[in-house]
């Protein structure tokens, strides 16, 4: 049996696009990821709008806490999603490196989260088909 892989989410303040895709991850890989999400410049607590707009797709990620970014999760990671700041995220040899441009949810209402939302289902979607063996529901 192969090990699980690992994804980790970055942003700037580890509030917002990366606690929403790391939310996806974990619900939509059915366990069979590991998921780490770290900011380079954490923020104190979740943005309050995106915890809501993943409360409408049944993902709670209310209790979640941004977390600094390390040098170790990065290491330990097969996967590297950063999300607008990749020149703060350490490289390693070896690991997938991805940059997805998205749209910052700090500051914005709902309605302008709700996409920035659905965009990032998609993409964890298209990554789960590519990192793991055969789909989830298999």
């Amino acid at each position: 049996m192969t090990t699980k892989p690992t994804v980790l989410f970055v942003c700037v303040h580890n509030a917002g696009r990366s606690q929403m895709a790391a939310g996806y991850m974990q619900a939509l890989s059915g366990g069979r990821v590991e998921v780490l999400s770290a900011g380079s410049e954490p923020k104190d607590q979740i943005n309050p709008v995106a915890i809501q707009a993943m409360a409408e797709e049944g993902i709670d990620i209310a209790n979640n806490v941004p977390k600094v970014l390390t040098t170790e999760a990065v290491r330990d990671s097969d996967v590297v999603i950063t999300m607008g700041c990749g020149d703060a995220c350490p490289i390693f040899p070896g690991k997938r490196y991805e940059d997805w441009k998205l749209d910052d949810p700090a500051g914005q209402g709902i309605d302008a989260v709700r996409p920035i939302r659905d965009e990032i289902r998609g993409r964890i979607e298209q990554l789960l088909s590519e990192i793991l063996p055969e789909p989830v529901n298999a």
